[in-house]
């Protein structure tokens, strides 16, 4: 197995929510009526599958593993995803809050709810785009095979620790139901 196929199908799920996301953010700017729990569950999936799951592969086991080939982190493509996984934690974390403020009743934190969801979509889109074309492919070349086994065994072990958990069915799941509520 190579070590990024686990997470180019993770971005595929991540994918789902971003389209859905964007179609809320979009009804919400147009002036319709959209449930401040969506965004709020939009957070969730974010915040425990998108930089939980997802993103503690890449940080925890990949980018090291990088690192140690000799990829660069400052300066260097590692380095701009980190900081683009930070950028997508204050969006997310911004998102959420104007979500908290909606449902309290402050109509006007639903601009800033639909701002920040589709600052995240667009982020996300290019570092997924980046991360399928530039740095995995870069990661399969600067790993060596025997590193790249380890490397893959890691994220699998890690896979298996979060189906024990039931982590996937759980944010696949998530991922429909945000698919489903986009556009009621």
């Amino acid at each position: 197995m190579n070590p990024t196929d686990v997470l180019k199908r993770e971005h595929r799920v991540i994918e789902r929510a971003l389209a859905a996301l964007e179609v809320a953010a979009e009804r919400l700017l147009a002036g319709e009526r959209v449930d401040p729990a969506f965004f709020l569950r939009a957070a969730e999936f974010i915040k425990e599958f998108a930089d939980g799951c997802h993103h503690h592969k890449e940080e925890g086991v990949l980018f090291p593993a990088m690192q140690e080939a000799g990829v660069p982190v400052e300066g260097g493509p590692i380095g701009v995803m980190l900081e683009e996984h930070e950028e997508g934690r204050r969006l997310s974390a911004a998102m959420r809050e104007g979500a908290m403020r909606l449902g309290a009743g402050a109509a006007e934190a639903g601009r800033d709810t639909a701002e920040n969801a589709l600052g995240y979509v667009a982020l996300l889109r290019g570092h997924i785009l980046k991360e399928d074309n530039v740095l995995f492919p870069m990661a399969e070349e600067a790993i060596p095979l025997r590193a790249g086994s380890d490397v893959a065994e890691a994220i699998a072990r890690i896979e298996r620790e979060e189906s024990d958990k039931g982590l996937p069915q759980r944010y696949l799941a998530l991922a429909d139901a945000l698919e489903r509520d986009a556009s009621r």
